[in-house]
């Protein structure tokens, strides 16, 4: 296939897998947080008494100077410039898994193939446990680092080097934690390809009569330096970034341990960084891992053959890094309470285990399928559907998923075995599982939170309000309403559950957040507590029609929220 075809195939997936399945999501999780970090950036007057805002945690990434650079370039909102890249990282991200597989699926149309076992990837998957996703949904860092750094580690399976080097150093300044496991393992392919000798031309004395060898740039060529030349230029770059952050953060203590009050702050908030919390890391749930840990070493012990040391250490070292970071957090966090680890949060790691189970089990079943191996080939492939449709192994099947699992499994075997078979059209049957999953399985990825009485209620306070007012959802509890009206109003917010999962990141936010939460009663209404609303420099307080205010006119009102002024 032309380099043109794969990088439009590469696209293509990454629109499917944008507006159909596993979709994506504005203002639904962490856009809350940066959409409020990102609209004061921009314009300082905004969103001045937002402590979100104020205490932002954006300094080591690019991921800020990024989007306002496109935002003042093409003069479209957060929200477009943000699509655009997720969008973008996606294509690039497919592109890595499809580099991945390429090796790995025989001699006979092995690059349709390769996009085949690729797409089944680009199904998604929830991780269980710490939260977080294979396809994110939404435009945050992780969002576009994690595909970068899947980029790059295809690139280093074919040893281009400098390429890989490229992707990897965007992947860490969009966010470094997600994207350093990946470059360590590139690193050690290079270096240890080479057994980390000295290149040609340097200090090996050279045999008599042959000709001579260059020298100075013999370093320049060698995998190793190729690879981390642009993550020293990236490293530099975001230092001087860092430094010139507007705004600023709390000043960071690498070595400091957590506080008792921090600590139960952090269980009660983030509960999935504790994995001693047995409701948020249940027993069952790591068996899973294990047992997904177990798929994937039985379907890379079948395609061994075919990997060359780059596979071996990534498509085996991270997973096994990820089953490692169980145990790590434990001790360092559990027990040591290292308050670096809720920053870093190790435990995502876990997340190459079931991503790289689904592109090893769909190589697999790509194999046995064109070896004319039909009942293999559909348990292959029925372990690489298994992630988007069955999160965790062992919960209870639904008998519907399962038909649809076994369904698509079939389906998948014929696909590839009429391709090998002289039509490579039929490899389009594997779309219809981006449709298949949410359609006839019912897997519904994200509830709707956006309504149209919320952004009605957004448009009046950004056209009606000061741009440093304050408003207090007082009987929100832990709906996502006041993260949702923060970022689309552009408003500051006294209060909301949402914003206190900064708690991992910053303690003085945490003390602050964590007394805020307190006085109002964790977002409880309460009419006696009228008063001191004001004091706390609230200037609108909404509330539900069940709470109106007898005697007082809102400013605003509609079928879900009134809106009072302080007087």
């Amino acid at each position: 296939m032309k380099p043109l075809t794969i990088a439009g195939a590469c696209l293509a997936l990454s629109l499917l897998t944008y507006f159909q399945f596993p979709g994506h999501t504005w203002l639904q999780q962490d856009t809350q947080i940066y959409t409020p970090i990102l609209e004061h950036l921009h314009d300082p007057l905004a969103l001045r008494n937002e402590i979100l805002a104020s205490k932002p945690h954006v300094a080591y990434t690019l991921y800020d100077e990024t989007a306002l650079a496109l935002r003042a370039v093409t003069g479209l909102d957060f929200q477009h410039v943000l699509a655009a890249e997720q969008i973008l990282a996606r294509a690039l991200g497919i592109w890595g898994l499809y580099l991945m597989a390429l090796p790995l699926c025989g001699a006979y149309r092995p690059a349709a193939l390769a996009l085949f076992a690729a797409a089944i990837c680009s199904l998604g998957a929830v991780v269980a446990g710490p939260s977080v996703l294979t396809f994110e949904y939404e435009p945050t860092p992780r969002a576009f680092a994690l595909p970068l750094a899947l980029c790059a580690a295809g690139l280093a399976v074919h040893r281009r080097n400098l390429a890989a080097g490229i992707a990897g150093a965007a992947a860490f300044v969009f966010h470094a934690p997600t994207a350093l496991p990946v470059l360590a393992f590139m690193l050690a392919a290079g270096g240890w390809g080479r057994r980390f000798r000295l290149p040609t031309g340097l200090t090996e004395p050279r045999p008599p009569g042959s000709e001579p060898r260059p020298s100075g740039s013999g370093w320049l060529r060698h995998p190793f330096c190729k690879t981390i030349a642009p993550l020293a230029a990236a490293a530099l770059v975001l230092a001087i970034a860092a430094g010139a952050q507007a705004g600023g953060g709390e000043a960071q203590s690498f070595f400091a341990r957590l506080t008792p009050d921090l600590e139960r702050l952090q269980r009660m908030r983030a509960s999935y960084n504790w994995i001693s919390d047995a409701q948020a890391w249940p027993r069952p749930l790591i068996v899973h891992y294990v047992i997904v840990f177990g798929i994937l070493l039985a379907a890379f012990a079948r395609l061994r053959r075919e990997a060359g040391l780059e596979h071996r250490l990534l498509l085996l070292g991270l997973p096994a890094l990820g089953m490692l970071s169980l145990p790590a957090s434990w001790l360092l966090l559990d027990r040591w309470r290292w308050a670096i680890v809720p920053q870093v949060q190790p435990m995502r790691f876990v997340l190459f285990v079931t991503l790289f189970a689904q592109l090893l089990a769909a190589v697999a079943g790509v194999r046995a399928a064109a070896g004319r191996r039909p009942v293999e080939a559909v348990v292959w492939f029925a372990a690489a559907y298994l992630p988007p449709i069955q999160p965790v192994v062992t919960r209870t099947f639904t008998l519907r998923g399962t038909a649809v699992l076994l369904g698509l499994a079939v389906a998948a075997w014929l696909a590839v075995w009429l391709a090998t078979a002289g039509k490579p059209a039929a490899l389009a049957l594997g779309l219809a599982a981006f449709f298949a999953i949410p359609g006839l399985a019912g897997v519904t990825n994200y509830p709707p939170l956006r309504t149209p009485e919320l952004e009605r209620l957004s448009t009046w306070a950004r056209s009606s309000s000061r741009k440093d007012a304050v408003f207090h959802f007082a009987d929100a509890g832990k709906s996502l309403e006041p993260g949702i009206f923060r970022a689309q109003a552009v408003r500051a917010v006294y209060v909301d559950w949402k914003g206190g999962g900064q708690v991992n990141y910053l303690s003085g936010f945490a003390a602050q957040w964590w007394f805020r939460w307190q006085q109002t009663n964790q977002n409880r209404f309460r009419p006696r507590d009228l008063p001191k609303y004001q004091a706390f420099g609230i200037r609108y307080l909404v509330v539900p029609p069940k709470d109106r205010l007898p005697g007082r006119m809102p400013v605003f009102e509609s079928a879900n929220y009134l809106v009072y002024a302080s007087p």
